[in-house]
């Protein structure tokens, strides 16, 4: 049976608003944590070039723990009782999307498929360290 409806997105997307300005801020820190000036010579043009390229690859990382953080939150709800409709409709999608975002989501106990055994149920966070790049 499914539970109470998700809540709704307030008017005007006030919280897209504020996660954007949060964001910012913490992709701003980040990007200055790990900027590192080159070894040798100073280039002036490169300087914001590179702070650019670093904020952008802090920017790829956030979207990836949200990401991470989204499809726990969708194992959590699907644990709890919520459908795909449910998901669906929580994360701006059809149940039809939801259902191929996070297939197998859903326990169906005629096939022996639970949130805890379909693939990608238990993936460890943080991912692997990939070979660190260099700047240009």
């Amino acid at each position: 049976m499914p539970g109470p409806p998700p809540p709704h997105r307030p008017p005007g997307h006030e919280t897209t608003a504020l996660v954007v300005q949060v964001v910012d801020e913490l992709a701003g820190r980040l990007a200055q944590d790990v900027d590192e000036p080159p070894a040798g010579p100073a280039d002036p043009a490169g300087d914001p070039r590179r702070h650019a390229l670093v904020r952008l690859r802090v920017l790829a990382d956030v979207k990836e723990a949200v990401r991470h953080l989204e499809d726990q939150a969708a194992r959590t709800a699907a644990a709890n009782g919520a459908g795909y409709p449910e998901i669906g409709e929580a994360v701006g999608m059809s149940r039809q999307g939801a259902r191929r975002r996070w297939p197998g989501l859903i326990a169906h106990p005629a096939h022996g498929t639970t949130p805890d055994t379909h693939p990608g149920a238990r993936e460890s966070w943080p991912p692997p360290q990939s070979a660190p790049t260099t700047s240009c």
